[in-house]
Parts: C-alpha cells; sequence; structure tokens
C-alpha cells in the first residue's frame, strides 16, 4: 500500500485515480537505482516526499518524473526541424570559420607558423619574458611532438575567442545603455555561466551533426561569453559621470562619446573580460573533444578511455602551457593598455 492511497481515499478519487489504469513505465527513483540493490533507499521513510513519483503510486493519473522529462524531449524534438531550418544558414559562416582556420594551422610549416606566433605574442605583449616564455612552450611542445595537436587547440581558440568578442563587446555596450536590457539579459547570463558544461552539448547534439565543427564552436561561444559581455557592462557603467558630463559639454554626440571616452575608459575592464573569455574557451574546448573538437583534448580522452596515464598527464600538461601562454600574453596586453590609459 503507497503512503498517500488514504489521501486520494479521503478526498474521493479513488476512482478517478483507478480508471483506465496502465502499467507505468519504470519511476526515476526505480531507474537511478536499477543498478544498486543493496543500497539504502533514501525514500524508504516514515513521511516520504510528496514528489510526482510518490504520488504516482498512490493515483495512477498523476504523471510520473519520467513523463515529464519524456514531454521536454518531445517538445524539443517537435521544434528541431524548424529550429535546424533557422539556425543552419546562421552558424554556418562559423563552420567555415572554424575549418578554415584549422586549416591554416594544419598546413603551414611549423618554422612560419611558430615564428609568427612568437611575433604576435611580442607585438601584443611588448614583453621580452612572455616572448620567451611563448616561444620556449612551442618547442617544448614540438619536441614532445604534441605541436600539431596544440595548434589545433590554438585555432579553435582563436575563433571561438574573437567571435565572443565581437558579439560581448556590443552586447555589453548595449546593457550599459539599457536598464531595462540588463535586467532582461543578467538571468539569461547566469544561466548559461552556471549550466553544467556538458549540458551544453546536449540539445546541439541533436541539432547538428557531430561532423560539423559548429557544433563545439557554439557550445565553447556560448559557455565562454559571459564574461566578455559582463565586464563590458560594468565598465561602462562605472566611467566617471563628471567625465561623461564634461564630454556633453564639448558638443560630443553619443557615437563620439562612446568612442572617444567611455571605451577607452572601459577598455581595461573590457581586456580582463577577454582574458577571462580565454581561459574558458580553453576549458570548454578539452570537453567539446567529446563530439569531434580536435586537439589536446582528443588525447585527454584517449588518456581517460585507455587508462594509458602519460598520454592524458602530458597532455592536460600541454592544455595548462596553453592556458599559460594565453593568460601571461592577454595580461602583459592588459597592463600595456592600463599603463597607456593613465599617461
Amino acid at each position: 500500500m503507497a503512503f498517500y492511497d488514504g489521501l486520494f481515499d479521503a478526498l474521493g478519487l479513488r476512482d478517478w485515480c483507478d480508471q483506465d489504469a496502465v502499467v507505468a513505465p519504470m519511476s526515476m527513483a526505480d531507474l537511478l537505482k536499477a543498478n544498486q540493490a543493496d543500497a539504502i533507499d533514501p525514500n524508504a521513510e516514515a513521511f516520504p516526499f510528496p514528489s510526482l513519483d510518490e504520488l504516482h503510486t498512490a493515483c495512477g493519473k498523476i504523471s510520473q518524473t519520467r513523463d515529464f522529462t519524456t514531454g521536454i524531449e518531445d517538445s524539443f524534438l517537435a521544434a528541431r526541424a524548424g529550429l535546424k531550418t533557422v539556425l543552419d544558414p546562421i552558424t554556418q559562416p562559423l563552420s567555415l570559420a572554424l575549418d578554415s582556420t584549422l586549416y591554416v594551422f594544419e598546413t603551414t610549416p611549423w618554422w612560419i607558423i611558430v615564428p609568427l606566433l612568437v611575433a604576435f605574442a611580442w607585438f601584443v605583449s611588448r614583453s621580452k619574458w612572455v616572448t620567451a616564455f611563448v616561444a620556449g612552450s612551442f618547442l617544448f611542445l614540438g619536441a614532445i611532438d604534441h605541436l600539431h595537436v596544440a595548434l589545433q587547440t590554438l585555432s579553435i581558440i582563436f575563433v571561438c575567442t574573437g567571435i565572443s568578442v565581437l558579439l560581448g563587446v556590443p552586447t555589453g555596450i548595449a546593457m550599459s545603455k539599457s536598464n531595462l536590457l540588463q535586467k532582461s539579459m543578467v538571468p539569461i547570463l547566469d544561466l548559461l555561466q552556471t549550466l553544467p558544461t556538458f549540458v551544453y552539448l546536449i540539445p546541439l547534439i541533436f541539432l547538428f551533426s557531430v561532423t560539423e565543427s559548429k557544433l563545439y564552436g557554439i557550445a565553447i561561444i556560448l559557455y565562454a561569453i559571459v564574461p566578455v559581455i559582463r565586464l563590458t557592462d560594468l565598465g561602462i557603467r562605472l566611467v566617471d559621470k563628471d567625465v561623461l558630463e564634461a564630454a556633453d559639454a564639448y558638443g560630443m554626440s553619443a557615437s563620439q562619446r562612446m568612442t572617444k571616452v567611455e571605451l577607452p575608459l572601459a577598455l581595461p575592464n573590457i581586456m580582463a573580460g577577454v582574458n577571462q573569455t580565454i581561459m574558458m574557451s580553453l576549458a570548454m574546448v578539452v570537453i567539446a573533444s567529446l563530439v569531434s573538437a580536435p586537439g589536446l583534448g582528443v588525447l585527454v580522452l584517449r588518456g581517460i578511455r585507455n587508462l594509458e596515464l602519460g598520454v592524458g598527464l602530458v597532455a592536460g600538461f600541454g592544455i595548462v602551457l596553453l592556458a599559460v601562454i594565453l593568460d601571461r600574453t592577454s595580461k602583459a596586453a592588459l597592463s600595456r593598455v592600463d599603463k597607456a590609459s593613465k599617461q
């Protein structure tokens, strides 16, 4: 006898509950403990919580939790064709950008691509230490035969970070100019920032083929775009009001005030957001290896799957090395921006 049988009997709902009763599928609780026969049942208590599954055992008319999850799945699958029709042409440039950049990084000889990357590090950082560290890191990755996969990971980071900045900075600017937009965007950003990384992949797998690079590209961008949006909004809102009043007094238009006053003063915050976006892109690119993203993440997954300790650890160290390269280079660039803004 179910715990809540008496409740439905007292309410006179027994006939309704038993009407057209059918054999229900396995409940969510039964599904979770199906392979744990000896486990202690947390619901085996004097007063169980009135969950859907618990109420269903007393009244077959009440849906189970699995009916709820199945309904969500069916709704998504029903809308999949329409979503795919809309999203396919919009996201196709992302696949093109990822595939093209990956092709360039893979086919360019190392003695061209590595000096170019080292020169780029010097250009943005103007730091001899950072440039030497970048050069040494690439030489080390090449010496252990991980340069090719490291460049694959780096190509994905460049594309996804660039798109995140191109989309995130204008969104942050728009949020800073509209309190209503900010209030409506904050819950969405909170959701994107707290959603577990693996969950990003679930709906995308149903929308796109795992052979399409935009599958992992969208997941990386959605995960990494939040910091640059938030810090752009924050940076512009923190611009001194007296400075803005002075700009208005000089007769600056809204666009002039934005480009010549607000953005330069907010640039340190924006650059900090870019740095965080780079780090989050690198973190997500490893998870994205589950859905055919190339690079060091593939070796990490191989080490886990085949219990190859050395392969996994070396690939993991390569990812750490890339993270340090990107972090030090972006922070050196941020330091340059700070010094320039104070002069």
